[in-house]
């Protein structure tokens, strides 16, 4: 059953006034109460020109009634038994969410990312919707960028590059496209609230009720099996949730709220070739010239390090699911070799270690086990992931984004960097591709690595043996 699935009932007087979070985008949600674990995306946008603000103004006010999230809010109520809801902001002004601002300077990519760097550290207003775009003019060259922030409870990854042909468009000269009618907000009581919020807990309990049911008819047909099966689960589940108190890192044991951000960009033909000579995909090139530079980072000050613990994120999405807004993935903490000297050898061995931890069984309980942290206390729950957040080293993520040129309004994107959010470990390199290249976005807290300069040099280090591959 899916957790955040409407409440289905023959009851006339079912309410429906928006989409509830998942359980999975609750416990996201929750555990910003420690602004060290906040879930912000960030989207660095470069343009190869200026588009009219107008006609920007009009495809993003036209994205924000063809796109629920985009004009909803999270609406929590006290002591409520259900995740929060994703409800029409009454307030909506699309001035407050669509900025404009100059450069200045001398219009280079290093005083753009200054800009970009305290926007990405802001936190939300939690009573609007969380999303927030910063055009960029006066890039040299006539240029301009749009910083996109959005708020991971909204989509992960890959929904967001669905999210973002909305704005963006296929075709050079393609039609603005009609403005739609604006969602309308709806005004609910909380007696309103209250009833909605048990229909939908009575209807997940039924659901899990009916999990336990099948269970128990598979354990009557096959016993030994499905005990089999259990103890895979739980031991699976016990490998999900054990404690990590701290990094393995001498080097990233502090945590801060100051972040750096950079830019590195791959051929993706390149790693793509590099990955068929040896039986690998583009994501094992990524990982493993990731965990070559997080060494040669740490082998350059002086402390050896042969594993560290990287976060993962796992997509779960599917044919039948790969559409729209949400969070369809799950995080996997797996413990990487970093100082294998062989390359293939290297590329294999990480490429084992994810396909392990992606038939993972716990994976298909993610939702359950969201569903029953969040019935912990506020507190107890935060300072038991920030924990297990904080005892992970780095952080990597691959975003497949599109094959061919994009536009905003008439004017062509040339490159996407992705900033994925910390969440308590030292470093995150996320890598979005677009047409032929891959971007990838550094996000390093400044407590661990206040050299993004260094570490590029340890990425063009690390990933050299692997493209020559090619």
């Amino acid at each position: 059953m899916r957790d955040n699935a409407e409440v289905s009932t023959d009851d006339a007087s079912e309410i429906h006034f928006g989409d509830r979070m998942s359980d999975s985008e609750n416990l996201m949600w929750i555990i910003e109460h420690d602004p060290q674990l906040r879930s912000t995306i960030t989207m660095l946008t470069l343009l190869d020109g200026t588009p009219d603000r107008h006609r920007v103004q009009h495809r993003i006010e036209r994205a924000t009634r063809r796109i629920p999230r985009l004009r909803q809010r999270v609406v929590a109520n006290a002591h409520s038994i259900a995740p929060p809801r994703w409800e029409v902001d009454p307030s909506f002004t699309l001035s407050y969410h669509l900025r404009y601002m100059g450069l200045g300077g001398e219009g280079t990519l290093s005083e753009l990312i200054e800009i970009a760097e305290p926007i990405a550290m802001q936190s939300f207003d939690r009573a609007r919707p969380l999303w927030e775009f910063t055009m960029v003019e006066g890039l040299a060259g006539g240029r301009s960028a749009l910083i996109i922030k959005v708020h991971h409870s909204i989509t992960d990854g890959v929904g967001g590059v669905q999210l973002m042909l909305e704005t963006f468009s296929l075709e050079a000269d393609a039609d603005d496209g009609e403005m739609p009618a604006a969602p309308q907000a709806r005004s609910v009581g909380q007696p309103e609230r209250a009833a909605d919020a048990l229909r939908y807990e009575a209807e997940r309990q039924r659901g899990y009720a009916k999990d336990g049911w099948t269970l128990l008819r598979q354990f009557r047909d096959d016993p030994l099996g499905t005990s089999r099966m259990t103890a895979d689960v739980a031991a699976s589940a016990a490998r999900t949730l054990r404690p990590t108190l701290s990094p393995l890192s001498p080097l990233w044991s502090e945590r801060s709220l100051n972040n750096r951000l950079d830019t590195y960009s791959l051929s993706v033909a390149q790693m793509r070739a590099a990955g068929a000579t040896v039986d690998a995909k583009l994501n094992d090139i990524f990982v493993t010239g990731v965990c070559r530079a997080v060494y040669l980072y740490h082998e350059r000050a002086g402390e050896g390090v042969d594993v560290l613990r990287m976060g993962m994120a796992i997509s779960t999405r599917t044919e039948s699911t790969n559409g729209g807004a949400g969070n369809q993935f799950t995080p996997a903490r797996i413990e990487v070799p970093v100082a294998i000297e062989d390359p293939i050898e290297h590329i294999h061995a990480i490429r084992a270690l994810v396909l392990e931890n992606r038939e993972e069984p716990a994976l298909e309980l993610t939702s359950q086990i969201a569903g029953v942290l969040t019935k912990l206390p506020k507190s107890i729950l935060t300072n038991m992931l920030g924990m297990m957040l904080r005892g992970v080293d780095f952080l990597t993520s691959n975003v497949p984004g599109i094959s061919v040129p994009a536009y905003l309004v008439g004017v062509p994107v040339t490159a996407q960097y992705p900033f994925g959010p910390v969440s308590g470990a030292a470093l995150n390199v996320t890598l979005l591709s677009y047409c032929d290249q891959a971007f990838l976005g550094i996000n390093a807290d400044v407590a661990s690595i206040d050299d993004t300069e260094a570490f590029k040099e340890c990425l063009d280090e690390g990933f050299a043996p692997l493209l020559s591959l090619a």
